[in-house]
């Protein structure tokens, strides 16, 4: 592309003028293995296939843009892009020698074409997003979100990075399911997204891990000015596209399974592998689509098997182009013609095109219908990544270029990328909007309520920027939009203006409570629903918190579905004492029981006041008209049954008064106990079980039968098998069928292990520890070859596992070597345990891909001399002490606890004498001079050939429990061959020796401190 001079001498000037660090910016190099390289950008955009009417253009391409991964405008019309450098092929995972950067293009001449380009920031780092607002620019660079301050609005950073959120894990397996998408929202908070094999748990730096969020996939907010952070959404595979429609609920695109989500807030969505956050939400909801754009009895895979351009798999052709989507946008501009307003758009990334999806009302919520596809692209390097309307109504498309998949096995080609403008008529240009920014408040109040919803946005996104910084303003503004909500007549006008309201901090739960308290049953909905979502989010106390929960009761009786839907919605976040009677009410609506959301939205709202007070589940079970809730309620209870059952024969008379909820309590129980060999009868089963023979259900009767028997004689090895191996018993049973069948030592159990591990991503890790423990020949080779595909929670036991046999610690080494395990994953408790097989080529593999076990030094009080002498008060005073913590999380909290985090397997050492250099120095260096009986080293070997080390922790007539790293194992006596206990620290030899004088300095110097410190303290 040959782009005026004009543009690259612009982008020269700028970038020498903007660059931030005096590191250079590493020059991008492709690693892409196919031949060429992409099609001029010209000659790319004659390959789209337009409807009639529109035109494109190319906005900016490479040299000037490649790599973009993220877009956003801000208020002056101006794009901003994220270019990411550092995403790399499989086995490299990120090229750490490369940097990414954020670039700011503008069309002055609304040409469509950027003629002005600047480089912002170039000194990023696993960059996936970008977004404008509150004074600077948030950036996501996993696992950190950043704010980069430019108050004066001059496009050069005032100072270094902010980290305002922390805890977005990366991984080396599944690196594209990270966290990324930030986007401001209607309610004023900053949204985001993360896929599942990147588990987050985000949270301002220092927050505790037990008060952060976790994510196993879904959508994330984050509110600047509160900072809190919280989970939106759970689930689905790889969210990549997100957006609102014009009454403020929002969508969001995924991957591989379904593909469209109405982004509920609080609700469990379906997901590829792995488990729900929420080990009790025993169902999930479905996509909010009707269709598919793959042959799903073909698989997923077979709809992208033509990368190359040739041809497209025919099944996917026809349905809309593959399994794969990126990027979300509902159309709410007036370029386009009116036909395409409110349309949601996404790019299918195999299919080279763009998808569309009417979204209409459907019960509580909406249903993505099937569309004509919008347009298509005949360039076979075409990776869409987003789509972004633009101020004057186009559209701008972004286009990764490369002839990769998204797993980029064949590499990365970095030197190409386009963005692309989409308009229908000529459009009238981005000068027509004007400097938002600037304009006073009486100017931006009725570009508030524009048809143009780029305008509504950016105008209430600058009041907010404005709210933060003057308070006469922000009060001002606060009473002009009261004014203005009580003039608008029309619902879309009064729905931005209670937005706004709310972004700069003027929604006060006494208005918002008026909203609610006055309304009529004539009133829209959606006015409703805000008034609840707003009100939900507040942690309110006194008064006020009963206001709100009497108007919620009362709305509750005349709510309509999409009223109960967020009514449903609040309960997660009322107090777990405060919920019943609106649980009570809510589950009064019989018609609900077929809805898409509300029966799983009200479980997840009264699972933990079923689990805290049995009496009340059970009167929630009588009070609801929804069978699956009842169903549910009495899963709950029953799962109690070993040590709590109580709750459960209270259930029992409650639910003879029907033959419906005869089978909803039978459901739920054999739900619950799937898996289990035996239990003891609860009170009243007998009287129950003799109703149950006459119910007119034959299934019914079929497993009160089945329950009989477990909870008379137990049920056989041969059902625990049958449970197993039906997919669609629950994890949990199924996790406990597994530990059954190793328990009872039943015979040729590995084939079925290895078919579960082969099929269910869910089980896939207790079955292959399962086949560990048989000592299975291929469990090595299978565990290993899973293992990257694998939840990070998933993976220490299996690890754990493995370094239990030589054959698999041999399997692990291997698979470091190879790269399909990171050096990373394999700690010192690792290394101890292969290097304790006393194997020399197990040894020697051991010192080559991972480091030596340092041998103890003879003169260890030689060794912590020279180290108080070099650590004198004035080099700790020098500390990092956010890295301190960092290294401590790394190597000590696997085993410690320290301010309330880490693991108990040796001392809590918040109330040990850490405030002495001596006393950490003497236990550091030499950790087995004097250990104290509780926790010196057991080596325990097992007549199935493993050997294990740990601490005993508790001992009886017939069994050992080995505590060591990860959950604690119990073993009969029988079972063990020898069990050793040697006066040695479990805590591993050189530790601080392995560390740089900076590092061991930082890390004492942690330890020393009398508090916690925050992860971005710096001196």
């Amino acid at each position: 592309m040959i782009l005026p001079a004009r543009f690259a001498f612009a982008g020269l000037a700028t970038a020498i003028a903007t660059s931030l660090a005096a590191v250079p910016f590493p020059l991008p190099y492709n690693s892409e293995r196919a031949a060429g390289g992409p099609p001029p950008p010209a000659a790319a955009l004659k390959t789209f296939r337009l409807p009639p009417g529109f035109s494109a253009t190319v906005f900016a391409a490479e040299p000037e843009l490649q790599q973009p991964i993220g877009m956003a405008f801000d208020a002056r019309g101006r794009l901003w892009v994220a270019e990411n450098y550092t995403y790399a092929e499989a086995g490299v995972n990120f090229a750490t020698n490369l940097m990414d950067r954020v670039l700011v293009f503008t069309d002055r001449d609304g040409d469509g074409r950027a003629d002005q380009r600047k480089v912002f920031f170039d000194q990023a780092s696993m960059l996936t997003s970008v977004e404008v607002g509150r004074g600077g620019v948030f950036l996501l660079c996993p696992p950190r979100l950043l704010w980069v301050p430019d108050r004066n609005g001059d496009d050069v950073p005032d100072g270094p990075p902010e980290v305002r959120l922390d805890g977005f894990t990366t991984t080396t397996g599944n690196r594209h399911t990270f966290a990324n998408g930030l986007k401001w929202g209607p309610d004023g908070w900053l949204w985001g997204r993360v896929g599942i094999s990147s588990q987050a748990t985000p949270g301002v730096p220092g927050t505790p891990e037990s008060q952060r969020p976790l994510l196993n996939g879904g959508i994330w907010r984050y509110h600047p000015e509160r900072k809190v952070v919280e989970a939106v959404a759970h689930g689905t595979t790889n969210p990549w596209g997100l957006d609102w429609n014009r009454e403020g609920e929002p969508f969001f695109i995924n991957t591989v399974i379904g593909h469209l989500w109405h982004a509920i807030p609080g609700a469990h969505f379906e997901r590829m592998h792995g488990n729900d956050v929420n080990p009790r939400s025993y169902a999930l909801i479905p996509q909010h689509a009707d269709h598919y754009h793959f042959d799903t009895g073909a698989g997923w895979t077979k709809s992208r098997a033509a990368m190359d351009g040739s041809s497209f798999a025919p099944d996917s052709d026809a349905l809309g182009g593959g399994h794969a989507h990126t990027g979300l946008m509902i159309y709410q501009g007036e370029n386009w013609p009116a036909r395409f307003r409110d349309r949601l758009f996404t790019i299918n990334f195999h299919g080279r095109r763009v998808n569309s999806e009417r979204l209409e009302r459907e019960g509580s919520g909406y249903v993505g219908r099937h569309d004509t596809d919008l347009f298509s692209v005949g360039d076979p390097w075409f990776r869409g990544l987003d789509l972004l309307q633009g101020p004057d109504g186009s559209v701008f498309l972004s286009d990764w270029s490369d002839t990769g998949e998204c797993h980029d096995h064949d590499g990365v080609h970095r030197t190409s990328g386009r963005i692309y403008k989409l308009s229908y008529a000529p459009a009238s240009g981005s000068a027509s909007i004007g400097n938002l920014p600037q304009q006073p408040f009486r100017e931006l109040l009725p570009l508030l309520t524009s048809r143009n919803e780029w305008v509504v946005r950016h105008a209430r996104q600058v009041l907010a920027d404005r709210a933060v910084t003057d308070h006469d303003e922000r009060t001002r503004m606060v009473a002009g939009l009261k004014r203005e909500f009580g003039r608008q007549q029309n619902l879309p006008g009064r729905l931005r203006i209670i937005w706004a309201l709310n972004a700069v901090g003027g929604a006060d739960v006494s208005w918002l409570l008026e909203r609610i308290e006055r309304q009529t049953r004539d009133v829209d909905e959606h006015i409703r629903t805000w008034g609840i979502r707003l009100l939900a989010e507040r942690p309110l106390t006194g008064d006020d918190a009963r206001r709100r929960r009497e108007a919620f009761e009362r709305e509750a009786l005349r709510a309509t579905p999409l009223v109960r839907l967020y009514l449903a919605s609040a309960l997660q976040r009322l107090p777990v004492g405060e919920r019943r009677e609106l649980a009570v009410r809510l589950l009064a609506y019989a018609e609900d029981a077929g809805d898409h959301n509300l029966p799983l939205m009200l479980w997840q709202g009264i699972e933990p006041l079923v689990g805290e007070d049995p009496a009340t589940g059970v009167v929630l079970f009588g009070a609801a008209r929804i069978p699956l809730v009842r169903e549910f309620i009495a899963r709950r209870l029953a799962e109690e049954l070993a040590g709590a059952p109580v709750g459960f024969a209270h259930l029992l008379a409650r639910a003879t008064a029907s033959t419906e909820t005869q089978s909803d309590l039978v459901r739920g129980t054999w739900a619950a106990t799937r898996g289990w060999r035996q239990a003891r009868a609860p009170g009243g089963w007998s009287d129950f079980s003799r109703v149950l023979a006459q119910h007119p259900d034959p299934l019914t009767r079929q497993r009160g039968r089945d329950l009989d028997l477990l909870f008379g004689d137990g049920r056989a090895l041969t059902d625990l098998r049958a449970a197993l191996a039906d997919p669609k018993v629950d994890a949990d049973n199924r996790r406990r069928a597994i530990q059954s069948l190793l328990d009872n030592r039943a015979e040729n159990l590995a084939p079925l292990l290895k078919e579960v591990a082969a099929t269910d991503t869910t089980l896939a890790a207790p079955a292959l520890v399962g086949l560990l423990q048989l000592g299975d020949p291929d469990a090595p080779r299978l565990a290993v070859g899973k293992y990257k595909w694998l939840g990070l929670g998933q993976r220490p036991p299996l690890l754990n596992a493995l370094a239990s046999r030589p054959a698999g610690a041999r399997a692990v080494l291997d698979a470091v070597a190879g790269g399909a395990i990171s050096a990373a994953d394999i700690t010192p408790f690792h290394a101890r345990q292969i290097a304790g097989f006393n194997e020399e080529s197990l040894t020697k593999q051991l010192a080559s891909v991972w480091g030596d076990l340092r041998p103890v030094d003879p003169n260890k009080r030689g060794v912590i001399t020279k180290l108080r002498a070099e650590l004198s008060q004035d080099v700790l005073a020098r500390a990092d002490l956010p890295q301190g913590r960092q290294l401590f999380q790394k190597n000590c909290a696997v085993c410690h606890v320290l301010y309330g985090e880490g693991a108990r397997v040796g001392p809590d050492l918040t109330g040990s004498g850490r405030a002495s250099l001596d006393y950490l120095l003497e236990n550091l260096i030499d950790p087995s001079a004097v250990v104290p009986v509780d926790f010196r080293m057991s080596i325990i070997t097992l007549k199935d050939g493993r050997v294990l080390n740990g601490v005993i922790t508790a001992k009886t007539e017939r069994t050992v429990t080995l505590q060591g790293l990860g959950d604690a194992m119990i073993f009969e006596r029988m079972e063990v061959s020898s069990l050793e206990t040697v006066a040695q620290s479990l805590m591993p030899e050189g530790l601080l020796e392995s560390l740089p004088m900076e590092g061991a300095r930082d890390l004492l110097a942690y330890l020393m401190h009398p508090r916690q410190v925050t992860l971005e303290e710096r001196k």
